[in-house]
């Protein structure tokens, strides 16, 4: 690894606040008993608002942003694998979804939810025990938000497939070495009326957007978003950001690294 592109990485890791944690800490360690606890009563049933917090492991986040970015100016889509603690949704990994997104949505077919199911299971067999709890896909150049399509496909799974959390990474917006733009999305249940709150944190949204945006805004709520890794994460980033990152992102005109 050259000493530009570890720099690089080091820069990623800062801009993206990823905490560094114990390799023993709880977070890594998948407690079935623990998750059946953390579901028993469906909590999130009595409180629209009951999950309020999102943890992404590095290596997943880096996963997202290469993927997105390999779809150039078209939508791409993959799930989120991970557990639950109290209120917050952890992402300890991702999967790509053989999908066909557009410059303007994205909807996972059958082939999709099959292929789903078949790495769920497979996943078990190489010892991943993490479920599926969300989808993530891309807003290539408009920013993180749900558009009409984003908060149907949201809500239905969060009717079937409760915990689930749906987040959106604008690969274009995101420099090779900088910040990633993300957000963490869920849905209000469609009888619920959520109270005016301040507006939110500003962002340019395109016009032919704008009113897609303003028309479905008040129909789902954001999730604070933070990252970690710990040093059995190392190696892997490193050959994620050698083999992926760097040819992929500082390629494009729109980044610098």
């Amino acid at each position: 690894m050259s000493s530009s592109s570890k720099d690089a990485l080091k820069t990623f890791q800062l801009e993206n606040n990823i905490v560094n944690i114990s390799d023993q800490d709880s977070i890594f360690k998948f407690d079935a008993e623990k998750q059946k606890l953390e579901s028993n009563g469906r909590p999130w049933k009595n409180n629209p608002k009951y999950f309020t917090k999102v943890k992404i492991s590095a290596v997943a986040l880096i996963k997202m942003v290469i993927h997105a970015r390999s779809g150039g100016n078209v939508e791409v889509m993959g799930s989120l694998q991970g557990k639950l603690d109290g209120d917050t949704i952890i992402v300890m990994d991702t999967f790509i979804l053989p999908v066909e997104g557009t410059e303007t949505r994205v909807n996972a077919g059958n082939e999709a939810n099959e292929y789903m199911v078949e790495f769920k299971e497979k996943s078990l067999l190489v010892g991943r025990l993490e479920n599926i709890i969300g989808w993530y896909h891309s807003h290539p150049g408009y920013g993180c938000w749900l558009s009409g399509i984003d908060v149907g496909t949201q809500s239905m799974n969060q009717m079937y497939l409760d915990p689930f959390v749906a987040i959106v990474i604008d690969p274009h917006r995101t420099i090779s070495a900088g910040k990633v733009e993300i957000g963490a999305f869920r849905t209000y249940p469609k009888d619920y009326k959520p109270p005016e709150e301040a507006t939110s944190q500003y962002q340019s949204i395109p016009l032919n957007k704008i009113e897609d945006f303003g028309a479905f805004h008040n129909e789902y709520y954001q999730l604070e978003v933070s990252c970690f890794k710990s040093s059995l994460d190392d190696h892997l980033l490193e050959v994620l950001w050698n083999k992926y990152w760097v040819n992929t992102l500082s390629s494009s005109p729109l980044i610098t690294v």
